[in-house]
Order: structure tokens, then sequence, then C-alpha cells
């Protein structure tokens, strides 16, 4: 198997240089707030035009449009689930979502992604919950993967604030395989 690294690192998610880095997106592919819109703002306004094109993306799935005025390969749109309470597949959604993503990076040919907190944020998803599903799915990405120097090499989990990071640290660690 290839080398894998998971990361997790505090900063900002439109200063990444790896070879793509995912939006948290809403299903509409449409600027929002929070690291959406800042994405969009970025990548400046052929992003909005491009994403119109889409005619969107259900939650549990994600696009791959070009980067625009980031100096990156892509921008994966994955859309995570609004949290419901926990009894509506959200946590089968939020691992799609990665699943999703991680696998339009690996045909695209990217072996280093960036990743936010998808749907910790205005979608009301428990954080220590999400943290727990990105774990064990990069696991289960880790096991499943072919031996293809292709495939992604690094994930870089970037958050905002140390207490966020401890989170997904420990769920990182807890998921180890």
């Amino acid at each position: 198997m290839n080398r894998f690294t998971i990361e997790t690192v505090i900063g900002d998610l439109t200063e990444e240089r790896l070879d793509a880095i995912v939006n948290a997106a809403n299903s509409a592919l449409v600027r929002g707030g929070g690291v959406c819109g800042a994405i969009f703002a970025k990548a400046g306004p052929e992003l909005d035009r491009y994403c119109a094109t889409l005619e969107g993306c259900p939650t549990g799935e994600a696009r791959l449009t070009p980067a625009f005025g980031i100096p990156i390969g892509g921008i994966i749109h994955a859309v995570g689930p609004r949290w419901n309470g926990g009894g509506q597949g959200e946590a089968e959604l939020l691992a799609s979502a990665w699943r999703c993503s991680l696998e339009l990076a690996d045909a695209s040919g990217f072996r280093t992604i960036a990743f936010p907190s998808i749907s910790t944020g205005i979608y009301g998803y428990p954080l220590d919950r999400a943290a727990a599903v990105v774990g064990r799915t990069l696991a289960d990405y880790a096991r499943s993967r072919p031996d293809d120097p292709g495939t992604v090499e690094l994930v870089r989990i970037v958050l905002r604030d140390e207490a966020t990071q401890a989170v997904y640290d420990q769920a990182i660690d807890a998921a180890r395989w």
C-alpha cells in the first residue's frame, strides 16, 4: 500500500496549496457563508458561473470544478447533511460526502487534498460525532484503496481552532487502521 497520511492543522482552507481543496457545499452549489463563501470569494465569479451549469449536487455526493482564482488543481464540492437528531441517515451521508470527495480526487490524479469540517457549522452536525464519522471513513478508505501511485497520499483537515483540532485528532487516533 502507498503511503497515506492524515494531518490536522489550524488555518485558512483557501490558502492551502495542495492539489485540491474541498468546499463544504450546499446542494444548490451556490455561494454560501462560512468556508463555502470564502472559497467562492477567493476563486472569483467564474466559480459561480461554472457551478450554475452543474445543476446542483445531492447530499452525500461531491462535484469537481476548476479552482479559477485559487492556484490549485481543483475544488471538490462536497454536500454534507444537515443535523436532524442523528436518526435520518446523517452519518451515512457525511461518510458518503467524504468518500465521494476522495474518489473524485483519486479519479483526477490528485495526491494531496485539504478538507474543512463538513456539516459542523451552520448545518449543526455535532463536532464529536462528525469527527468520529470522518475518522472511520478515512480508516476505511486507507484499508480499501488500491496500490496505485495515482491515489491520494495526504489528507489535510484544516480547522479553525485548537479545540476543534483536538476533537479530530482524537477521533482519527481512535479509528487508526
